[in-house]
């Protein structure tokens, strides 16, 4: 089979595919006009996130069997079209789900303990103990919402904390002995950290706005390693700002482009991100929670792994 590989990725990729006997050609440059123009010539697709495989892609992708997303979701192809047309999807959430949940693990402990302000304030010559008290763990809730790769993942790296831990998720009989599962009522009456691990769905977008904030009983922490766009910011500040969340961390934002670049956000910066970015109880990191050194070889292994096994 010929495989054209659109993004770059970790060598095992493609000297495994070259294994299998695979044909693999390269173009990480070429507008997806282009890409378009001779995807009639491949059998597979292997894609990050540099485009969107919509319905006049997969009309000219006349040959295509398979397509690789080395990521955790798969919201930038149009799932049922491919599907319709006999395209074997994979995606790679195995790959790094340990990054994430070690990263949300980080974001939480680092916003409790005041880490990253108590760190500028220092480099700035300020020494101040009592402002920078901490908060423990334990013996607080944990809310997961999607309770799937990662959420299980997050959850599992909790166990090691005196903490409740609850996941809610519109799939049932998704909890297990790290966290039970719970309806979105009891998550809102006794959750002191939520944090997101859904894909992007018709369901998610805009998900915590203002209504699902004020739903909540008690202030909350939020933790977002998922995607931006479930998240409405402006509504997130107004919750910032009236205390109903003590702090945020963020490894994804709304103004994300879809192929995960920020584009020009940092000149021409709406006002609720000018807010974030000054936000002493606010941590934002670049959509990296999955980008570990670990993680670039466990996705595409993860990868390998399927288009093996379901073609050879």
């Amino acid at each position: 089979m010929k495989v054209l590989h659109v993004d770059p990725n970790h060598e095992l990729l493609q000297n495994q595919f070259t294994e299998l006997g695979f044909e693999n050609h390269e173009d990480f440059d070429s507008s997806k006009e282009d890409i378009e123009s001779k995807i009639h010539l491949y059998d597979g697709l292997i894609i990050r996130s540099r485009f969107t495989i919509d319905k006049s892609f997969l009309d000219k992708a006349t040959n295509l069997k398979f397509i690789g997303r080395v990521g955790a979701g798969l919201e930038n192809i149009d799932l049922a079209y491919a599907r319709n047309k006999n395209i074997f999807l994979a995606s790679a959430p195995e790959g790094n789900r340990n990054a994430v949940a070690e990263h949300s693990l980080g974001m939480l402990l680092s916003l409790m303990n005041n880490l990253n302000k108590a760190h500028k304030e220092i480099r700035k010559g300020k020494w101040d103990r009592e402002g920078n008290r901490g908060l423990e763990l334990d013996g607080k809730t944990v809310g997961i919402i999607g309770y799937g790769n990662m959420g299980k993942a997050f959850a599992q790296k909790l166990k090691g904390f005196d903490v409740e831990i609850i996941c809610y998720d519109i799939v049932g009989g998704v909890g297990d002995d790290n966290a039970r599962q719970v309806g979105i009522l009891e998550l809102q009456q006794k959750s002191d950290i939520i944090s997101l691990h859904v894909p992007q769905t018709e369901l998610t977008i805009g998900m915590v706005n203002s209504e699902f904030i004020d739903a909540f009983q008690k202030p909350f922490w939020l933790l977002n390693t998922a995607r931006g766009t479930c998240i409405v910011t402006k509504d997130l500040v107004a919750g910032l700002k009236s205390e109903k969340i003590l702090g945020a961390g963020l490894d994804v934002l709304e103004y994300e482009k879809k192929s995960f670049d920020f584009g020009d956000f940092f000149i021409n910066k709406p006002k609720p991100f000018k807010y974030l970015r000054k936000a002493e109880n606010v941590l934002l990191t670049p959509h990296v929670a999955g980008w570990t050194v670990e993680s670039h070889e466990k996705l595409a292994q993860t990868i390998v792994d399927k288009i093996k096994a379901e073609f050879c």
